[in-house]
């Protein structure tokens, strides 16, 4: 689970049979062999000591997570058994173990008496599965004997010496010596011939010490692979008896237009089917491009058909066939041949004994007019005629193109199949044993994996336009892996620039991204960086002004310039992701609609307009209102308004100036401390910096900008504007007592009171609601990176809320205030304490990493995302009640979401102090998206702040932290007009 989809360098390929197990991805596994035994061993092997795994490959074996297999003391040699029905094990091999799990002997489709000797309590039997464990001294003995004839014949060293080969049996030789119930003289008799017994006699001396121990592992279940085509489609499709714990897949790694059609029971595995294409239970398609209206019955298997086969089959009903398309190559000629058998046919009994296409071959040559002589050689024996040696299938003509309907007309009644009898003659066929030398294993896999990224391709537009929580990375890497990584590009290029939403093209862009990452294969640099190159600034332009259908080309066709080594790669992604972040600045700025102002009487010139607002304490749900999640998967987050030290932390207040200018002061920690930033911008070019957060003044600018006070870009100068609608300029001052990358929504909520303030002196006002979306217009306009809506609902809305918004597009955010038993309030006052833990980071820094796990839909961030929402309601749910311990619950809770969400946003310092502090708190939590800043805690007695101080003082390696005292904020930010010298 979790591995990509890959072919080796070798050309081998494994496919797993489409098996979900609870939990488990509903997708198949498809993966090399290699992987597939090391998930295996994996399994078997938990807790065994050193050794060597031996396995036959004949067989389809499920076994358990947890096999429960216990190696207390083992040593010797280990048999791994399945259970079976007494019925099954007619025809296969047996176990007979004593008590102790000591195996006495091996049973070979025996006697009932014999069968019934090894019934275990529950009536099953533990068949021979195939796994063997040697152990180290075991297997060192069992290979010290390939130096001793005649065990040496069996290796190619023998052989090269000149010794006649030697076949011998896992287990009638190898194993079957150790068992206690076999004498010598009993083992050497089943020898067969001298050079056989000679073998089992230096195997006997060699392994005979070694105890044969059996482990039955209830849970899995044993299929042995054989060439019947019924056994074959029931593995594809039903469930062995003792697997009842798994369950098939109907369709892994396949693009279906009408999945409704395909029938429980069914199985589809790495096709594409457009159109209508019914299947019926007990069916199979693998490999296959087919186009409806296709109607397959049941008990069919269908495998390497291409689309152009899709007319002959339309005419065709199918039952109880199998229909295979082949590559071959004969010497440097490549041809395409069908196949078609009976489920029930047998390919080495005498046709006199068998059928073909599940009727006796008297009645098809009947149907057909075929005589024997066209399918065997009048020499060869009657006991060799049969199905496999039998010339049934077309492989060239010498004036036409065979297709399907070359073997399909085997099928048809006798009136049509007279017309197509004198071309099937004509043609030169083959039987299965002469095509068999001659399949082109390469170029089989190769169609495989061209048809696997065909319906990839499928997938993706189906993902991506269905707005599905599907994961594309894996395909990205194996397209990358494969060569297949232009198709890909190809293929997501033609989504982002025709969807018409800016949502789905800004993930289309973000899949562009991680396909040039995976190119780069771990090299050229860090992920995240600059993304501002002036080669892209064309195709940026083009998004920023709408027009996306012609920025994807313009990226397009820059980005074939940056596809020659890995530190370009890495560069080109990061300026795709530069893209990306343009369109979701426009989904977010759909916001935009929910914002009304009114006209309000102008304050008096020189008065000022003053706002003052609370902090905000996120206490579950923060993630989720990040875009794209908020508007992709929907968002909920519970916030608290909080006083620090009892005083609102944040304000912002404005005046109107007579000088037509904008003078920008930010004040270093209060109204009265001294300027730390002050600007003064008297024309138009003064602001164009607005959208760079860096810049001084940027918050300040881009809010004259969004508030329309000021209109960017514009032909009128600044001055003229400013006098023309105020009769002059404006002074702002901003202030904020908190440090900088708290984590309490300082930037967020300073942006809705400078908004705020500015509106109301400009003679306008906005409600709390309009703030609200006016300040995630805001930060997409300041390209900040962040731009979530939790921080200005946290300071803004009063007291303790929850807000909400909608996986749709336009993004709205709704606020419900949470109604607390009486005296609730004053309880959070006494128990909640911020502690200031000295380290800063900034939200941008876990952003981008987040926001690229979000979009490669990884299930940790998927099922994250989830949890976070369900969190908030539960610590909603928990508010209400006045539960202190349930809401600690959550913040515990939440804080592990917030490390899984975004890894490494908890410093070792901070780690010991949340250590340090667990005993005495019911939760914990760093603010925001963590990485430092506040710690606020939960405590389980009330008024412990300078309890705490004393704990976290005698603890080594904390730094520099503060504890202080919050309490909830009822009030709200208030607006208001203070005349000329506010003190």
């Amino acid at each position: 689970q979790g591995r990509d989809f890959s072919f080796d360098d070798c050309g081998r390929a494994f496919t797993c049979l489409p098996v979900e197990e609870p939990g488990a991805p509903a997708e198949a596994l498809v993966c090399n062999l290699d992987s597939l035994l090391d998930t295996m061993t994996h399994r078997l092997c938990v807790g065994s000591p050193p050794g060597v795994w031996v396995c036959s490959t004949d067989m389809l074996l499920t076994v358990p997570s947890a096999p429960g297999i216990d190696w207390d003391g083992f040593r010797g040699v280990r048999v791994i058994a399945v259970p079976g029905s007494q019925a099954y094990a007619r025809n296969h091999g047996v176990y007979l173990a004593d008590e102790q799990g000591l195996v006495r002997d091996i049973i070979y489709k025996g006697t009932e008496a014999q069968i019934q000797q090894c019934v275990g309590p529950d009536g099953t039997v533990p068949l021979v599965c195939g796994v063997v464990f040697f152990s180290s001294d075991a297997a060192e003995q069992l290979l010290a004997t390939h130096v001793i004839p005649p065990l040496d014949a069996c290796t190619y060293m023998g052989l090269d010496s000149g010794a006649p080969p030697i076949q011998l049996s896992l287990f009638f030789d190898i194993v079957l010596c150790m068992a206690e119930g076999i004498t010598e003289e009993e083992f050497l008799k089943g020898g067969g011939d001298a050079s056989v017994r000679s073998a089992r006699s230096v195997l006997w001396t060699a392994l005979r010490t070694f105890p044969l121990s059996m482990a039955c592992i209830p849970d899995a279940s044993y299929d042995y692979m054989t060439t019947s085509a019924s056994d074959h489609i029931r593995s594809l499709t039903l469930l062995p008896g003792s697997a009842s714990h798994l369950r098939f897949c109907k369709t892994a790694h396949s693009h279906v237009d009408q999945p409704c059609l395909l029938e429980d029971g069914s199985s589809v595995t790495n096709c594409l089917l457009e159109g209508a294409v019914q299947l019926a239970a007990g069916s199979v398609i693998q490999h296959c491009h087919l186009q409806g209206p296709l109607e397959i019955g049941p008990g069919c298997l269908l495998s390497g058909l291409s689309a152009g086969s899709s007319p002959a089959l339309q005419r065709c009903p199918l039952r109880d066939v199998v229909l295979q398309g082949h590559h071959i190559r004969l010497r440097d000629l490549p041809c395409r041949v069908f196949t078609l058998t009976g489920r029930l046919d047998d390919w080495q009994s005498p046709a006199e004994e068998a059928t073909y296409l599940n009727v006796p071959w008297a009645e098809f040559f009947r149907r057909t007019g075929i005589r024997e002589g066209d399918l065997w050689d009048a020499e060869m024996p009657w006991r060799s005629r049969c199905l496999l040696s039998a010339r049934l299938f077309p492989v060239l003509h010498a004036c036409e193109a065979l297709g399907l309907e070359d073997v399909l007309w085997l099928l048809a009644p006798a009136a049509v199949a007279g017309e197509r009898l004198a071309r099937w003659r004509a043609a030169w066929r083959m039987s299965w044993q002469e095509l068999l030398p001659c399949l082109d294993k390469a170029a089989e896999l190769g169609a495989r994996r061209a048809l696997f990224f065909l319906q990839g391709q499928r997938k993706v537009r189906r993902v991506l336009l269905g707005r599905q929580d599907s994961s594309l990375l894996p395909l990205a890497r194996s397209a990358v892996h494969e060569g297949y990584h232009e198709a890909m590009l190809g293929t997501l290029d033609d989504v982002a620039s025709t969807a018409g939403d800016a949502g789905v093209a800004a993930r289309a862009l973000a899949c562009i991204a991680e396909v040039l990452g995976c190119m780069a294969r771990g090299e050229g640099g860090l992920r995240s960086g600059p993304a501002a190159n002036r080669e892209w600034a064309l195709a940026f332009g083009c998004l920023e002004s709408g027009d996306i259908a012609g920025g994807v080309r313009e990226l397009a066709a820059e980005r074939q310039k940056w596809m020659s080594g890995p530190a370009l790669l890495v560069r080109a992604a990061r300026h795709y992701e530069g893209a990306e972040q343009i369109l979701i600045r426009q989904a977010v700025m759909s916001s935009c609609q929910f914002v009304t102002v009114g006209q309000v009487e102008l304050p008096p010139l020189g008065h000022w307009v003053q706002v003052s607002c609370p902090a905000r304490l996120d206490l579950s749900g923060g993630w989720s209102d990040t875009p794209p999640i908020t508007y992709e998967h929907g968002g909920a987050v519970v916030d608290v308004a909080v006083l620090v030290d009892g005083c609102r932390p944040i304000g912002a207040r404005v005046r109107r100036i007579r000088e037509p200018e904008l003078r920008l002061v930010s004040l270093g920690g209060t109204r009265q401390g001294e300027a730390a930033v002050e600007l003064v911008c008297r024309e138009l070019e003064h602001l164009q910096d607005y959208c760079q957060p860096h810049a001084p003044g940027a918050l300040l600018k881009a809010a004259f900008i969004c508030t329309q006070v000021v209109q960017f870009p514009s032909q009128k100068p600044l001055r003229a504007q400013l006098m023309e609608s105020f009769g002059g300029g404006f002074e702002v001052h901003t202030w904020s007592k908190l440090p900088h990358g708290s984590g309490l929504g300082t930037s967020s909520i300073l942006a809705g009171v400078v908004m705020a303030s500015l509106y109301r002196a400009a003679g306008k006002a906005a409600s709390t609601e309009s703030l609200i979306h006016a300040v995630l217009h805001l930060e997409q306009r300041l390209t900040t990176g962040s731009g979530g809506w939790q921080d200005q609902v946290g300071g803004l809305v009063p007291g303790i809320k929850i807000g909400r918004s909608k996986a749709e597009l336009p993004l709205r955010v709704e606020v419900e205030k949470i109604p607390v038993p009486d005296g609730f309030i004053q309880t959070l006052n006494d128990h909640l304490l911020l502690v200031y833990t000295g380290k800063t980071r900034l939200a941008r820094n876990l952003l981008q990493d987040v926001v690229r796990n979000w979009y490669a839909r990884l299930p940790s961030a998927v099922q994250n995302a989830d949890a976070l929402v369900s969190n908030a309601e539960e610590c909603a749910q928990a508010l209400r009640q006045g539960n202190l311990p349930l809401v600690g619950k959550c913040l515990d809770r939440y804080w592990q979401q917030k490390k899984c969400m975004a890894p490494g946003c908890e410093p070792l310092a901070v780690g010991r102090m949340m250590d340090v502090l667990r005993p005495y708190v019911y939760g914990q939590c760093l603010a925001g998206a963590g990485g430092g800043g506040f710690l606020y805690v939960l405590t389980k007695a009330p008024q412990q702040k300078e309890a705490l101080h004393q704990i976290l003082a005698k603890t080594e390696g904390l730094g520099n932290f503060s504890i202080h005292s919050i309490e909830v904020d009822m009030g709200g930010f208030s607006v208001e007009v203070v005349g000329c010298d506010p003190k």
